[in-house]
C-alpha cells in the first residue's frame, strides 16, 4: 500500500477530513477574497482540509499499520456548518469553522486518538478546535469586507495522509481512508 520503491524509511503522516471538490473550490474562493485582504500565502485548494490527528514523522512500517487500522476504522457520517472566519495571530493564520457540527467532530477526534494511542502512537493535543486554513502568514487583520460564509460540509470518510516537501512546497498523498458508511459490514 505504501511502499513506491523509493525506499522511504519515514513519512509526515495526518488524518483529516478532506472537503468533496465542490467545496474545495467554494473554500478556495473564499481563499482568495481573504488573501486579498490580510495578505499572505494562500493555500492551494487540492490542499485544504481539516486535520484531526497531526502524527508527524512515523516510520514506514508504522504507516502500514496506520493505514491498515484506519481502513477497519468506522465513522458516523456527519455534518460540520461552516459559517465563521478566525485567525490564529501568532503564527498568521486565517481559517474557516463553525460551531454547528463540531461536537461530533471533537468526538471523532477523540475516537481517532484512542485508537492511535492504543497503537502507541503519541501527541494528542490539549485542545482540539476544528478549522480549515486558508492563510499563512497573513498581515493584515480579518475585516468586516470578507464575505459571509454559510456552507455544510457533510463528511462520510477519514483519510490518511502524507505530507511530502518538495521544492515547491508541501504536497498531500492520501495514503487511506475509512471505507465509505455503505461498505460497512
Amino acid at each position: 500500500m505504501l511502499s513506491d520503491g523509493q525506499g522511504i524509511d519515514s513519512m509526515r503522516l495526518f488524518l483529516a477530513l478532506v472537503p468533496p471538490p465542490a467545496l474545495r473550490r467554494r473554500l478556495g474562493e473564499l481563499a482568495e477574497r481573504a488573501q486579498a485582504r490580510c495578505g499572505g500565502r494562500r493555500m492551494p485548494d487540492d490542499s485544504l482540509h481539516l486535520t484531526l490527528a497531526f502524527l508527524g514523522e512515523q516510520p514506514e512500517p508504522r504507516a502500514t499499520a496506520i493505514g491498515d487500522w484506519l481502513a477497519r476504522f468506522s465513522i458516523l457520517p456527519g455534518s460540520w456548518r461552516l459559517d465563521a472566519w478566525g485567525r490564529f495571530h501568532r503564527p498568521g493564520i486565517v481559517w474557516v469553522g463553525g460551531a454547528e457540527g463540531e461536537a461530533a467532530l471533537r468526538d471523532l477526534q477523540r475516537q481517532l486518538w484512542d485508537g492511535l494511542e492504543a497503537m502507541g502512537i503519541t501527541g494528542r493535543p490539549d485542545r482540539f478546535a476544528p478549522h480549515i486554513t486558508l492563510l499563512r502568514q497573513a498581515r493584515r487583520p480579518l475585516g468586516p469586507d470578507l464575505p459571509r460564509i454559510a456552507m455544510t460540509w457533510d463528511y462520510t470518510r477519514v483519510e490518511l495522509i502524507q505530507s511530502v516537501v518538495t521544492q515547491q512546497g508541501s504536497h498531500y498523498r492520501p495514503l487511506a481512508r475509512t471505507a465509505p458508511p455503505e461498505e460497512m459490514p
